[in-house]
């Protein structure tokens, strides 16, 4: 009569390399997972820094450059047949705009440009726009002031130097995946203004880019 079959052990050595590979592949997952996220407060600390060598591994300046291009040259087009219509002046103003696409996009195709963007300044299409240097106040935070209602008095000036500025309110983001290879960031300033976005694409496996801009105001 055959002895019957026995149950090899298993050795501690193989169970404890297979927890340490299936440990390793869970963090390289996560760490992908969270790499945007990564590269976004790298992106965010360079800009604030005018960091243009750090600037350079995150930034696809081609790429960016003709986003601006084409998003900006569509919000003008759009300002164009809202206001020929009714104000005829003011759609000249956004045809002298237009003209002045390129100097505005290579304002913005720039360390200062990617951190005005990336503060919740995008651009606005006005004649000579230019993104803010630092320590200099920027011309979108004075737009985002709800103008006075018909009717209404205007708000009253500071009456007294002594008293500070309010601290610019920081723009309402929203951060995901749109693909695999996709992530967007979504800003939005206040209530009664237009969202925009700033799209970084993968570049490898861990590694991302800023690669164009959403205008949709």
């Amino acid at each position: 009569m055959s002895d019957p079959v026995r149950s090899t052990p298993r050795s501690p050595v193989a169970l404890a390399i297979k927890v340490a590979i299936a440990f390793a592949v869970i963090a390289v997952l996560s760490y992908a997972y969270a790499s945007p996220y990564i590269a976004l407060d790298r992106l965010k600390r360079a800009a604030d820094a005018r960091d243009a060598q750090t600037l350079n591994q995150y930034v696809d300046y081609p790429a960016l450059r003709q986003s601006l291009k084409d998003q900006v040259t569509q919000l003008l087009t759009r300002r164009i047949d809202e206001q020929k219509l009714h104000n005829p002046f003011a759609a000249i103003g956004a045809m002298i705009g237009m003209a002045l696409v390129g100097p505005l996009v290579d304002a913005y195709a720039t360390p200062d440009g990617v951190a005005a963007i990336l503060d919740g300044m995008p651009p606005r299409g006005t004649p000579g726009e230019h993104p803010p240097e630092p320590g200099e106040p920027s011309e979108n935070m004075a737009s985002n002031e709800a103008p006075s209602q018909p009717g209404q008095p205007a708000s009253a000036p500071a009456t007294s130097s002594s008293q500070p500025a309010s601290a610019p309110v920081p723009p309402k983001t929203t951060a995901g995946y749109r693909g695999v290879n996709e992530f967007a960031v979504t800003y939005q300033r206040s209530a009664g203004n237009a969202q925009y976005s700033a799209i970084l694409h993968r570049d490898g496996l861990f590694s991302w880019k800023l690669v164009a801009v959403e205008l949709n105001g």
